[in-house]
This record gives structure tokens, sequence and C-alpha cells, in this order.
């Protein structure tokens, strides 16, 4: 795989939810795992407000090559969302 630039680590790389009554426990589904190139994608995609090219341009890698990591970050995001599952920001 073709290394890719990240111009800005998470901060927060890990999101957990919170139930209707306000507690914060262990949920029984497996966390969703977002890479960090997933989530430079979401950031200067929908973040920044960048176009696919451009953006294609700062993470040195193709346009084709940010569209994938996008729609599988949305993904995942609506599934977290939707399931009440963990989020976990990785390397990789």
């Amino acid at each position: 795989m073709k290394p890719r630039m990240i111009g800005k680590e998470p901060e927060v790389n890990r999101f957990v939810p919170m139930a209707s009554d306000g507690s914060v426990g262990s949920f029984r589904k497996e966390p969703v795992a977002m890479t960090y190139d997933e989530f430079e994608a979401i950031r200067l995609i929908d973040y920044e407000g960048l176009m696919q090219e451009e953006a294609a341009r700062k993470m040195q890698i193709s346009r084709g090559t940010v569209w994938r990591c996008l729609d599988s970050a949305r993904r995942k995001i609506a599934t977290m969302l939707v399931e009440g599952r963990e989020l976990s920001i990785i390397g990789g």
C-alpha cells in the first residue's frame, strides 16, 4: 500500500456511546475501527470542505483511493451512530 500523508492526527481517538439513561457502559458489539487515512479523508472533505481531487493531492494518493477512504469512513460513522457502537481511530 502506498503511504498516505496525514496532515493531522486525531486529538481524540475513541468515542463511546452513552445510553439513553445517561450511563456509559460496555456495549456488547465490537467497536468500529477507523484508520488514520479514513479519518484524514473525512477531515479534509467533510470538515475542511475540500474537493476529493484537492484532498487526494494533500494525501498524495489517487482520487479513487480518497473516495474509497471517504466511503468507508462514512459507513463506519453511520454504523457507530445507528448501532450505538464505540468508535476507535487507529493508525494504519
